[in-house]
This record gives structure tokens, C-alpha cells and sequence, in this order.
């Protein structure tokens, strides 16, 4: 663990066993199937390279990014036997880098299939990839109109060696859903382009849907950082995200005084405000305003006032001076202060919560 310092004004630490437990928790609900891992967006925002180096020491060789420039930042930190996937495809013109840093594309159209056979032709050999349909998200993957294309087109997939069929999840953490079903079924059909290719489907939610979903690889990601996966469930994933925020200064403020800018909390009675050094630029979202809450000590104290760039502001009258000292440390993110919860207040997701996590923080890695 790495040593702590002052100078930051919170500290994000990032426990890199939970998140292996995780992983192998999701292994073992997927049985024969094998489990990958989604590390875009800088693994949701806690850290891609040594978040990818945890989990390739569980056990994981299926590495998910958005961008082709992810793969390359990350390519140089995993073993040659790591697969470095690349969800969007190719930018234009960019397939030979592929080659060049050992990474796979995930052809979504019909320009980005005939790009990457261009680029086997070219090459004189077969080259791998995963072909995504869309099932229902109407975002990527080949459209039932593509689908046709390639009906009529026997050299459709000349000199691409398919690794996967592929298809993303639009409600997978509602199972009473009927999209899933409708999902699964027309996902089942499309398979018949290609009988012999594997096959993905399910993310993270998707992985507690059964077994009909898991298919040959899973694409989970939110559940390693923590996310509860099922919506109305107890989460069976652990926390890997603690995240706590220095306190800059207390004061004693009399009845009737506004705080913040805007002034959108007032005193009542006499109080006591801590200003903690985490805010908008932290990730620490403006629609926490007056709405979040941290914890100090184990006592939970209401954020008062709007968040603002640098700063969040809490009503900590109840809290005992001996632990409001300058640069005593808030909890803000924690086991009993999760992700999800977080997110509650701020009306939005947790996923939103841990990409939106800024660089400030000095970042600890157990």
C-alpha cells in the first residue's frame, strides 16, 4: 500500500482484492463460461492499469474498452496472452494499429466489417474480431437491415476470423423484464449466421440472469467495482471504492446564515460547518447539493449548501470537536456509504458516481 500524504485534499483508495473477489464470485456463477472483464472509462474510473494487473492475477484474459486509444495505454501493463477487446470498432483508418498493439475490434457495421477484410486482404491472413448485432439497444452492432447484407453475401466475412458473436443487454438488472427474454431469443436466431462461433451476451447484471444468458463469455463491469447488480437485491458484490475528504476548516456560524454560494441552506440555530476539500472538479456531483451526506466517526452529517468546485460544506453540530480537526479525514464512499447509495441521492446511477472520480485524489491501491 502505497504511503500516505497530506498534500491531497481526499484520498481514494481502491481495494484491489475486492475487486479480485469479485471477479471470482462472478466466475463461479457463470460456470463453464468464462468471465471477462469491461476496464474502460480507466476501469470506472478507479484506475485501469493496476485494476487490469488484479484482475489478470485472478485469473481474467478478456480485457473490455471503448476506445482503441485505451487498449494502447493499457497494452505495455498486461502479459501478450491478455486479450485486449475494443467495443467501438476501429476509428477510420486506424484497423493496422490493431496489429501493431495486439488488440481485437468489435466490427459494429457494415463499413467497419468491410475496413477489417480490406485489412486481411492486404495482410494475406485471416484476422480475429468479434461481430456484434444489435438486439434491441438500437446504439451498435449490425442492424436487422446489415443482417440481410450479409444473407446475401457469401464473402461477407472473408479473412475475418470471428471469435465471438455478440450482443448487449438493454434491462438486465430488472429480471422480470420480458426485453431480456426477447433479447435472448432474437440474439439465439442470429447465432444461426455462424453456428460455430462462441458466443457473449451477458454484462454484469446479465450474469445473474442464469445460465441461458452466459453463453461461452461474460462481459462484466460495474459488479468488480462494487455495483449492486440486480435492482431490489441485496448486493452480493463487495465495496472496492473508499473515498474520504480532508476537512480545510470548521466554524461556528450563528441563526439565519446562508452557506455556500446562493445561499441555498440556512442556519436555523446556531451551528457548526466543516469544509471539506472534495468537489464538482472531484466528481463530487452538484446535485448532491444539499442532499448528500458523509460520515464522521460513524455518525452520518448532512451536506448543507451547494457543492461547489473545490469545496462541500456539512452541518457537523453534532460532531465532537476532537474529531473536526484540520485535516481529519470524512468518509464520503464506504462499505456502510455505498456507490449505489450515493448515487440515490445525487439521482443518478453508480456507475456515474465512479467514472465521474477525479484525478486530484491521491489514489491508494491495496
Amino acid at each position: 500500500m502505497q504511503e500516505m500524504t497530506g498534500r491531497s485534499g481526499a484520498v481514494l483508495r481502491v481495494d484491489l482484492q475486492a475487486v479480485q473477489n469479485n471477479y471470482r464470485l462472478l466466475s463461479q456463477k457463470l460456470g463453464k463460461a468464462q468471465c471477462g472483464a469491461a476496464v474502460k472509462a480507466d476501469a470506472y474510473g478507479l484506475g485501469a492499469i493496476p485494476v487490469s494487473g488484479a484482475l489478470y492475477a485472478a485469473g481474467c484474459r478478456y480485457f473490455f474498452v471503448a476506445h482503441l486509444e485505451e487498449a494502447i495505454s493499457l497494452r505495455p501493463h498486461l502479459p501478450s496472452d491478455a486479450r485486449l477487446i475494443v467495443m467501438h470498432g476501429s476509428p477510420v483508418g486506424y484497423e493496422a494499429e490493431f496489429l501493431e498493439h495486439g488488440c481485437m475490434p468489435v466490427l459494429n457495421s457494415l463499413a467497419q466489417v468491410a475496413a477489417w477484410r480490406a485489412l486481411a486482404k492486404q495482410q494475406q491472413r485471416a484476422l480475429p474480431a468479434i461481430v456484434q448485432f444489435d438486439t434491441g439497444m438500437a446504439r451498435m452492432g449490425l442492424s436487422a437491415q446489415d443482417v440481410d447484407v450479409w444473407r446475401n453475401d457469401a464473402a461477407f466475412l472473408e479473412g475475418i476470423q470471428v471469435e465471438y458473436l455478440m450482443s448487449h443487454l438493454v434491462s438486465a438488472e430488472d429480471a422480470s423484464n420480458p426485453v431480456n427474454a426477447a433479447q435472448l431469443a432474437r440474439f439465439s436466431g442470429l447465432r444461426s449466421l455462424l453456428p460455430q462461433a462462441k458466443a457473449s451476451l451477458a454484462n454484469s447484471s446479465g450474469v445473474f440472469l442464469g445460465a441461458a444468458y452466459h453463453f461461452d463469455l461474460a462481459r462484466p463491469g460495474a459488479a468488480l467495482y462494487g455495483v449492486a447488480p440486480v435492482a431490489g437485491q441485496a448486493n452480493p458484490m463487495q465495496a472496492v471504492a473508499h473515498l474520504q475528504g480532508r476537512i480545510i476548516q470548521v466554524r461556528e456560524i450563528p441563526p439565519d446564515t446562508g452557506v455556500g454560494y446562493g445561499s441555498t441552506w440556512r442556519s436555523r440555530d446556531s451551528a457548526k460547518i466543516a469544509t471539506v476539500a472534495v468537489g464538482y472538479a472531484d466528481g463530487w456531483m452538484r446535485s448532491l447539493s444539499n442532499r448528500g451526506v458523509a460520515h464522521i466517526a460513524g455518525q452520518e452529517v448532512a451536506m448543507v449548501g451547494n457543492v461547489s468546485m473545490d469545496t462541500i460544506t456539512l452541518d457537523v453540530t453534532a460532531i465532537a470537536d476532537s474529531e473536526l480537526q484540520e485535516g481529519a479525514l470524512v468518509d464520503l464512499l464506504s462499505a456502510s456509504h455505498t456507490v449505489d447509495q450515493v448515487a440515490a441521492r445525487a439521482g443518478t446511477i453508480g456507475y456515474e458516481i465512479l467514472t465521474s472520480l477525479g484525478h486530484r485524489y491521491q489514489r491508494v491501491y491495496r
